[in-house]
């Protein structure tokens, strides 16, 4: 039987696992998907007002009251690398948070559609501090860790946060730039230790009262902006609302996650990138699941592999260089008790791979396919047939085709671009726009779509099969890097005179980093292994590290249009044996 869980707005839908198994023909998590099912799209009637803080987790927290939801399955299962553990209960979630939303309110002088850029690693105070904002109506933006200080100068400016909050692993390269920050009016160290110029948080929120009335918040108000990569400049602003997030993100939980109360979703994601708030954010806790989460700073495989046989972990979200890293292990010496559902997204998965770790755990991978833009798109559910090498099925409320520039729907087997049917309604899951670029917001429409950027083709069940991007962006181990940071970069060393980056195939990763140089005169005769070294170590100092060039080839020219440009796309093809 299904149990009907009706908040204020809207209503979730999920099945204990038992009667899943018994009942998969009805059951709303593992039937085949119909975006025209009139009691599904019912979901997605967006109320006028919607503050998922209130209208989710407070919701949670008195079905924990009232014995509906059993508070043994924590809502934040984290936990770190000496043994240390924490476990937090909806109703623990909600009063931790309450006290964030007073530190960053009434401590940080923050209000209500202010700015606050949070780096932070995979600490329980990143969760804390991500619903803090929620309460208050602050526009939050997760970033990475691995920034570096002229990455954090360009978030700041641009988004022109009034607050930071990072470590102190961080902090100095925050000062390296402040004074050319004329936003920044508060920085916040999440340390026990203290550092002149900025305020505890700690401290703060031992302090802090414990009571906190959610602001009223519109739907369609911004509550969230990520910096994305770009391929003819820096990253765009991103921005989704209460209700895209907020509610947009149930497909995933329900058609991907297949998540329920009784869930333990590990999603394996850095905190400052939105497919956290996939797996380990919005998703579960929409469908009442536990966000189980390590604080490792670097994946480690002996350490996921012990994770998975220790805790009671049912659903594992990961990018397809994830499983190529586990699949090398001897995986026989451990047993994953609990874990029942796998899935992939961040990159197209290998089919070799996905059989490899089907022979060897007994569990598919499922792929999702989604942007930063667009919340899930596509994906294979449980009870849905894998195809392996094809993306999945169109999620609601998404209508997706493949059309071609004249935005003509193109039959099955014929390649296009990947669209999203915008009128006559557009979705309401969809970003909202490019902050402070009204130009590249528009030219992501074309006639009655959405253009991913992204080239694919159904076949003749509906399956979507990716086939490239069609822009530069280079995806190696789930990240996404725009070519043109690293070049800026490179260009910043003395022996670059020109640069190049694209793609390059990769067992592991998929595809890595690669820099083609046009060597500066004084440069010529130096040795090429050496100054490889050195410019991968000047990139990794300048930008974020995992964007620095695996592979690096020297040479004297680069190829270029009549108006000087240069073809990435024709030294792609050559690393790809495309020509």
């Amino acid at each position: 039987m299904r149990l009907l869980l009706k908040f204020p707005n809207f209503k979730f839908v999920w099945m204990p696992k038992a009667s899943c198994r018994l009942f998969s023909k009805h059951c709303r998590r593992c039937a085949p998907l119909d975006v025209s099912d009139p009691e599904l799209l019912d979901v997605y009637k967006v109320p006028e007002y919607f503050n998922f803080a209130h209208d989710v987790l407070d919701k949670w927290t008195q079905l924990e009251k009232d014995g509906r939801r059993s508070s043994s399955n924590p809502a934040l299962w984290w936990v770190g690398g000496k043994g240390d553990e924490v476990k937090w209960s909806f109703e623990e979630l909600g009063l931790l948070s309450r006290k964030t939303a007073n530190v960053l309110s009434a401590a940080c002088g923050l209000k209500r559609g202010d700015r606050l850029i949070v780096i932070l690693p995979r600490i329980p105070e990143w969760w804390l501090i991500t619903v803090g904002c929620i309460r208050t109506g602050i526009v939050f933006i997760p970033a990475t860790i691995q920034l570096r200080a002229n990455d954090i100068f360009y978030r700041l400016q641009s988004s022109e946060a009034k607050c930071i909050i990072t470590n102190d692993m961080l902090a100095p390269a925050v000062d390296s730039v402040v004074s050319k920050c004329q936003f920044l009016k508060t920085k916040v160290l999440v340390s026990e230790g203290n550092r002149d110029g900025w305020l505890n948080f700690n401290d703060l929120f031992r302090a802090a009262p414990g009571d906190h009335a959610p602001v009223k918040t519109k739907h369609h108000e911004p509550m969230i902006i990520y910096f994305t990569s770009g391929t003819t400049g820096y990253p765009k602003m991103v921005e989704h609302s209460y209700s895209s997030f907020g509610i947009g993100l149930t497909t995933v939980g329900r058609h991907w996650l297949c998540s329920s109360p009784s869930s333990v979703i590990w999603g394996l994601s850095d905190t400052g990138w939105a497919k956290c708030a996939y797996s380990a954010f919005f998703s579960p806790w929409l469908q009442g699941s536990c966000v189980f989460a390590h604080g490792m700073l670097q994946f480690e495989a002996k350490t996921i592999l012990n994770s998975l046989s220790r805790f009671p972990i049912t659903t594992l979200c990961g990018t397809p260089t994830l499983y190529r890293m586990l699949i090398q292990h001897d995986l026989t010496s451990y047993k994953f008790m609990s874990l029942e559902h796998c899935v992939s997204a961040g990159e197209p998965n290998n089919p070799e791979v996905m059989e490899q770790w089907k022979s060897k755990t007994g569990l598919d991978i499922y792929e999702g396919y989604g942007q930063t833009e667009t919340v899930l798109v596509c994906c294979s559910g449980r009870g849905v047939k894998i195809k392996p090498g094809a993306i999945g099925k169109p999620v609601p409320p998404y209508d997706v085709q493949i059309i071609d520039e004249n935005c003509n729907t193109l039959p099955p087997g014929e390649e296009g671009d990947i669209a999203l049917r915008i009128k006559p309604t557009r979705p309401f899951c969809l970003f909202s726009r490019y902050v402070g670029d009204p130009e590249k917001t528009a030219a992501t429409e074309r006639g009655d779509f959405y253009i991913t950027g992204d080239r694919g083709f159904k076949d003749e069940d509906g399956y979507i099969w990716f086939v490239g991007r069609a822009d530069d962006i280079i995806l190696s181990s789930g990240y996404r890097i725009g070519p043109f940071e690293v070049e800026h970069a490179l260009m910043e060393h003395p022996a670059v005179a020109e640069s190049a980056v694209v793609s390059s195939p990769d067992p592991i990763r998929g595809e890595v980093v690669k820099a083609f140089i046009v060597l500066s005169p004084n440069y010529t005769s130096h040795d090429p292994e050496k100054l490889t070294l050195e410019l991968q170590e000047h990139v990794k100092k300048v930008t974020a590290p995992y964007k620095y060039p695996r592979k690096v080839e020297f040479v004297e020219h680069l190829p270029k249009t009549v108006s000087g440009k240069i073809q990435r796309k024709q030294l792609r093809n050559k690393e790809w044996g495309r020509i």
